[in-house]
Order: structure tokens, then sequence, then C-alpha cells
């Protein structure tokens, strides 16, 4: 018998994360209030599982502050993370199973600290499968714009600016072995010799187009859980081709399908071991009715368990094709 995921035996508990200091463009900062809007609660409710609601961490908005020197808004970023960390942390060691929705994707260096050292306190590493469509590798000497939400991979790993490397007080947060990294499709020129040497795993869309998603998220689920107590799953949903998922920060054509997103997502939930997840870049100025809000929840519940045969809801089944009205 296939053990279930950890949150079918904990409650889930969301985090807010409003920030979009670390992008270029605004609106990734009410992603999110969208999702709650499109009804993340009672999706997750209609799996049998508990939810609550834990509100927004407290960031800095753009508009009041200078974006200083270096990596724009540097101090605020790190400070925000620094917020974000514990309160992941606190959810984990309560046994509950933390959601942290972005935002943009500078509060996975907050998120990911806060899990992984929460299993650094039981000598345990994790794993982590990074969905998204741009490597995130950069460093301030290579990055072209300055944005932070370009570099948090790379600070999780151990490279770039000291202030991001050492949030949480060490470094790397996730062993390079166990870090997967897939979907990738618009990677710049500095960084990709940095994610070639890191010794990260990566899969390009060629890749994904060459062997099938099956292939790749089973080869990545592998690395992942490799020794470790399982594993965090971060989704930037510009991973998703615009076509199906036009609300996000930087679309990037010829992306992840929207049938490939959810086979993704089911097949880390079947592992049994998700033990974290956060989605971002999810920027409601730019989508069409909500409508990438709502696949985000149906993204969320389907990593914690939502199966096509299973209890699911009409009304999620319909808005996103799965069912006939």
């Amino acid at each position: 018998m296939k053990p279930m995921p950890p949150s079918a035996a904990r409650d889930v508990c969301m985090l807010g994360f409003p920030m979009d200091l670390g992008a270029g463009r605004r609106g990734v900062d009410m992603g999110p209030s969208a999702v709650r809007y499109a009804g993340l609660a009672a999706e997750i409710a209609e799996l049998g599982l508990s939810f609550e609601d834990l509100g927004d961490v407290d960031v800095p908005v753009p508009a009041r502050i200078d974006t200083g020197h270096g990596p724009k808004y540097l101090r605020e970023i790190v400070q925000a993370c620094e917020t974000l960390a514990p309160r992941v942390e606190s959810v984990l060691d309560a046994g509950k199973f933390p959601v942290v929705l972005g935002g943009d994707h500078s509060m996975a260096m907050g998120t990911v600290t806060g899990v992984a050292n929460h299993f650094r306190k039981r000598n345990q590493d994790i794993g982590m499968i990074w969905i998204d469509a741009h490597a995130d590798f950069n460093t301030p000497e290579t990055s072209p714009s300055g944005n932070i939400h370009g570099m948090p991979l790379a600070a999780l790993m151990g490279y770039g600016a000291r202030e991001l490397v050492e949030i949480g007080g060490f470094s790397p947060k996730v062993p390079p072995d166990n870090t997967v990294l897939i979907g990738i499709r618009s990677v710049d020129d500095g960084e990709r010799e940095l994610v070639m040497r890191s010794g990260i795993h990566y899969y390009e869309m060629m890749k994904i187009d060459a062997r099938g998603m099956w292939a790749i998220v089973e080869e990545a689920i592998s690395i992942a859980l490799n020794g470790t107590a399982g594993l965090h799953l971060s989704l930037d949903l510009d991973s998703i081709d615009p076509s199906c998922a036009p609300g996000v920060g930087t679309p990037v054509p010829g992306g992840i399908s929207m049938r490939e997103s959810y086979l993704a997502m089911e097949m880390i939930a079947d592992t049994g071991r998700l033990l974290s997840m956060e989605v971002a870049e999810l920027n409601p100025i730019l989508d069409s009715a909500n409508a990438t809000a709502e696949l985000t929840c149906e993204m969320i519940t389907s990593a914690l368990g939502k199966k096509v045969m299973g209890p699911l809801s009409t009304r999620g089944q319909r808005r996103t094709g799965r069912l006939r009205p």
C-alpha cells in the first residue's frame, strides 16, 4: 500500500508572502489575496484536510523605500526572508504542513531556510524540486537587472551576495546533489556556467520534450529523496506555458503544459514525502478572470493528493476543464 502524503495526516497551514521587491514589475504582491479569493481553503477542505490561514508576513512596500546599491532592495528582502523562515519552521515544529504563497520567488530564501532548519535540528537534510522557467541562479555579478528574484536558488546553494547566502546562519540550505531544477527555458549568459558547475541537477524544456514529463519527474523525485527526510517543492508559475497561466510576473513561451503540471504534482504527492510547498510569481494584474489563481489552487491540491478519480470539487473540475459541465 502506498504511503499517503504527509499532509494527509496533518493540518495544512497557509502563509502569504505579499512581496514584489525582488521582481522587475509590480503586482505579484497581490498573489496571496488572489488565491484566497479563488477558494483555496474550500478546495483543501474538500480533500478532508484541516486548513488554517495564518495570514501574511509583513513586508516593506517598494514605493516607500529606495532600491539601494547593488542588488535591489537587498536589506529589505533579507529582513522579510528572515521573518518568514522561523514562521515556516514553527509550522513544521507543530507537526503541520506549510504552504507559502507569494510574492516573487525571492521568498524561497525564507521558505527553504525554515524547512531546512527544522530538519537540520534533527540532523537531516532535505531535497528540493524547483520548477521554473528561469534558473534563478544569478549573483550580483551576473545579474543583468539586479532583481533578487533571479538569485534565490543560487543563494540557497551558497552563491551570491553574502547577506542572501547567510540567511538563517547556515549554507547551503539544501545539498546540491539533492536539488533538481525542472522546466528552464530562459537562462542568462552569466548564470549558465554557475548552474552547470554547481552540482545541482537540471532539466531544460528540451529534455522534457525528448523524454517526457513522467520520466523527468520520476528521476527528479529519486534524486531529491536520496538520503533525505523528504522534499520541498518550489513552484514558480511561469514554468507553466502562458497560454495556461497568463497571470505571472515574467512569462516565457514554450512552457510546461497544464497536463504535464498536473502529472508532476500528482507524482510528487504519491511519494508520501512532500514536506512543504511554495508557489511564486502569481501576478493578478496580468491575469485573466483570476484563471491563474484558480490554477494555483489546483496545483496545490494536486500536490496534496487530489486525484481525478478521487473526491474532487465539481466546481474545481469544471473550471479547469477536467469535467464537462
